[in-house]
């Protein structure tokens, strides 16, 4: 017996066949928060389909506020985010089951840009600063850094919230504050503004989890093979953009709005850096954090930071030669 395949049946099955694939695909709900570099390996993975080559078919969302992110993850919302510590060390505190799987960016990637009057950091006693937000990310890094500097953030300045990158050089060109503190690839634009690139923070070596992948313990144990295909995603995304810099500018560029080369340059010299190679989430990023919030919080001071951390979803993967076969060591 023979059968005559029309046109139309030949497009049917093929559509019935790549649904039944789509279907069938592991799916991955991961949530960001903040345009920087930092989340620049999130760009990369959705660019380059760097899940969908593992058989998973992402839903990669930006959100504009990490508690809006982190409520997403409580409520079983979404499976991961890129995110910083401040997050999860709150949210764990206040008893909830968040720990970081991969560790982004180990420090803070910013720097202290104030008026140009000012060429010292001692000059800074008696000022006002500027950050995003008081509690932010800008904020305790920048309270970190002046006090590895010998200088008192409770007493000899003053920071105040002006928001983001514009409104905090709209308050140094109004004198509301006289320095702040600003990431690349924005620090080109606040020395063409006239201000003065005062001190690069990345030099303290501040042991900080400015970046790294939540997720919730419940969600490791129960999807732990899609969150080792999540983790060796971003160690991927990370070689790519350590060895791809034209590419990775390209995705800073788009991503941020930015085209002043020279801004591009120095953001991917910043970031390419300090993307660890084996990102282990340490404990001593998160120890930093609870050690400021022990001051207020008596949990803080009391915690482990090894309960915040899970080291073995990239412990599997160094130790299956996946990262020594990626840099060809």
């Amino acid at each position: 017996m023979s059968y005559r395949w029309t046109p139309a049946l030949l497009t049917l099955i093929a559509l019935l066949a790549a649904h039944s694939a789509a279907s069938a695909q592991e799916r991955l709900r991961l949530a960001w928060a903040g345009f920087s570099p930092t989340n620049s390996p999130i760009w990369v993975i959705e660019d380059r389909k760097l899940m969908q080559k593992q058989g998973v078919q992402p839903e990669i969302i930006a959100i504009s506020a990490s508690p809006t992110v982190l409520q997403a993850l409580l409520a079983n919302e979404i499976d991961a985010a890129s995110i910083s510590v401040t997050t999860l060390t709150s949210s764990r505190l206040a008893g909830a089951d968040t720990v970081m799987i991969v560790g982004v960016v180990p420090t803070f990637v910013d720097h202290i840009v104030s008026l140009s009057n000012i060429t010292a950091v001692e000059q800074l006693r008696g000022k006002t600063a500027g950050v995003n937000r008081l509690g932010s990310t800008s904020d305790l890094g920048l309270r970190l850094a002046l006090r590895k500097l010998g200088i008192d953030p409770e007493k000899d300045v003053k920071i105040i919230p002006t928001g983001g990158t514009a409104e905090r050089f709209a308050a140094l060109s109004k004198g509301i504050t006289q320095f702040t503190i600003i990431p690349e690839p924005f620090l080109t634009q606040a020395e063409k503004l006239g201000f003065r690139n005062l001190y690069n923070i990345t030099d303290l070596k501040i042991p900080f989890w400015w970046n790294g992948i939540l997720s919730r313990e419940a969600i490791v144990k129960t999807k732990r093979p899609l969150m080792l295909k999540l983790t060796r995603a971003m160690i991927e995304a990370m070689h790519i953009i350590k060895t791809e810099k034209e590419y990775a500018k390209g995705l800073f560029k788009k991503n941020l709005g930015v085209a002043d080369p020279e801004g591009l340059e120095r953001a991917y010299k910043d970031y390419a850096n300090v993307f660890p190679e084996v990102p282990y989430p340490t404990p001593d990023g998160v120890k930093t954090m609870l050690d400021d919030m022990a001051r207020a919080n008596p949990k803080a001071a009391s915690a482990d930071p090894k309960n915040f951390v899970d080291l073995s979803l990239v412990a599997e993967l160094e130790k299956s030669g996946f990262i020594k076969q990626l840099y060809k060591k």
